[in-house]
């Protein structure tokens, strides 16, 4: 009997199979999920109907992964943009450092290729705030370093393009 070792990353599911009108209506979401059923229609020359079963399909097969506000960290009290890489001596505290996702500092948790093991996206309220996370990750046994880069301005942030590659 074989047994899954690896618990860090999740298996990658195979691409869903999209058109063209798949891919437009994809865009027209992520520039504004709001938009209604007739409104998207409109735009795609498509019902109403026809547009709730494609969006349903879509979200069925995990393409469109949730409907969300895009919320502003500055205006939040948390302006400082930083990103930390982390380095640990084993896979086993990789896995450890998962559980940081429940601190809300917390916005994206990557393992990379590279000198580091993780990389983190965190945004806080100030140097001491980010001074105070570092020191909990720095807490964690079998934690070797971090370096941390602080954003001086965003010039853009998205999801990914609903383009195919061979466009």
């Amino acid at each position: 009997m074989t047994k899954d070792t690896n618990h860090v990353r999740p298996r990658l599911a195979a691409p869903a199979r999209l058109d063209d009108k798949d891919r437009t209506l994809l865009g027209l979401l992520a520039e504004d999920s709001t938009r209604s059923y007739a409104e998207l229609g409109k735009l795609l020359h498509l019902s109403p109907p026809a547009v709730h079963e494609r969006v349903k399909r879509l979200r069925q097969d995990g393409v469109i992964k949730a409907n969300v506000a895009v919320l502003d960290g500055s205006r939040l009290g948390r302006p400082l943009l930083a990103f930390v890489h982390v380095d640990t001596t084993s896979w086993a505290v990789t896995r450890h450092l998962l559980a940081l996702k429940e601190l809300p500092e917390v916005e994206e948790i990557h393992t990379v290729t590279g000198e580091s093991a993780m990389l983190l996206k965190v945004r806080t309220r100030d140097t001491q705030a980010l001074e105070d996370l570092l020191e909990r990750i720095h807490s964690i046994e079998g934690f070797k370093g971090t370096r941390s880069y602080i954003a001086l301005s965003t010039y853009l942030e998205r999801g990914p393009s609903p383009v195919a590659d061979d466009q």
